[in-house]
């Protein structure tokens, strides 16, 4: 493919996501929002604050409750306009629209940062570190687990171990988090031998070493749950896939010129099979990252999930609203550059855009 037809090519992609997500993030504000009564709901947080105030302040004790009432409307209209609240809930929700765009999340409504903030970028990145630490780490380990297993599998298609998986490949539509009740009765209510949740020790350990191999020892049954619901199905699916690809035609021509198995099999089979398999990859690690709330949860892990359930808990939409931007962005551009990468290796991409 020529520079024109990249150019060409990278420009049309990168519209067509940059439009859907600005099509995401609206319907996202308009639900968070539940059609707008969250905003009235702020409405008369502000008025009884405002009568609260007024009645608190020595200043307006001997105003009647006519000029008392006068007093807060005028108040309540400015913060109205201070916030924007004055305006339709339609223009309200381009102006939001325009806020998550830039970046620009705002204050959250009640939640705070473990640091006492109310900026919904520091409530996200103070738990995003945590979100990524456990399921980054599960991710890439399931991917290693399911590739290296489903080629074994294929290589040995009929075996009992073959058998075996298929049987239990149902088990993994249980989800990882009960499995992970499972896991802390057995550890930590019978064996007593792990933490049953918690990021660290408490008091946290100083030694840096022994602060690592506490946060280790506390990510044993996450990951572990994590593993076991993913483990049957995923080395199941790998291995479909993979037998897909060894009945292709240049495959059984390379078994006929006598290619040794081990080429065949890496590449034959696992080179044109990539793509599909690092897509796949790359778009359940940003997806892992707006973690998992029962999972966050059952474990007592402080991470996005958490954080994410507690605001719709709380019906605080400027959080709900920042983690759903953040994760958009992501996957937008984790999308244009796996794009990127096809545009430069299909045929078929090359031919379409090289003109």
């Amino acid at each position: 493919m020529g520079a024109k037809g990249i150019v060409k090519f990278v420009i049309k992609r990168a519209i067509e996501l940059y439009l859907a997500l600005i099509i995401g993030m609206y319907i996202t504000i308009v639900v968070a929002n539940a059609g707008g009564k969250i905003d009235e709901y702020i409405k008369g947080e502000i008025m009884l604050s405002i009568y609260n105030n007024l009645r608190a302040n020595p200043e307006y004790k001997d105003l009647s409750p006519e000029e008392l009432d006068r007093l807060a409307e005028k108040f309540y209209q400015l913060e109205l306009k201070r916030r924007g609240l004055d305006k339709p809930f339609i223009i309200r929700c381009f102006i939001y629209l325009r806020d998550a765009l830039t970046l620009d999340l705002g204050r959250a409504l009640q939640m705070t940062s473990d640091t006492g903030s109310r900026l919904v970028k520091l409530i996200i990145l103070e738990r995003l570190p945590q979100t990524v630490m456990l399921f980054t780490t599960v991710t890439i380990i399931n991917f290693f687990i399911n590739l290296f297993l489903g080629l074994y599998l294929a290589r040995h298609y009929g075996s009992k171990l073959d058998k075996l998986f298929i049987a239990l490949a149902p088990t993994s539509t249980i989800p990882g988090w009960f499995y992970g009740i499972f896991l802390i009765l057995i550890f930590y209510t019978w064996l007593h031998i792990l933490p049953p949740g918690g990021f660290v020790d408490i008091p946290p350990p100083e030694d840096p070493i022994m602060y690592g191999l506490s946060v280790l020892k506390h990510m044993i049954l996450p990951l572990s749950a994590w593993i076991i619901s993913n483990f049957f199905l995923g080395c199941y699916s790998s291995r479909t896939f993979f037998l897909i690809f060894s009945t292709e035609d240049y495959v059984e021509a390379a078994r006929a010129k006598g290619v040794p198995p081990r080429q065949i099999e890496l590449r034959y089979i696992l080179r044109p099979s990539l793509p599909p398999i690092i897509t796949n990859l790359a778009l359940t690690l940003i997806a892992s990252w707006t973690g998992a709330i029962i999972t966050e949860r059952i474990f007592n892990w402080p991470g996005l999930g958490s954080v994410l359930y507690q605001a719709i808990t709380v019906a605080d939409v400027p959080v709900v609203v920042g983690v759903v931007v953040i994760y958009a962005y992501l996957l937008v551009a984790t999308i244009l550059i796996l794009d990127i990468i096809y545009g430069l290796i299909d045929p078929r991409i090359k031919v379409m855009y090289g003109r």
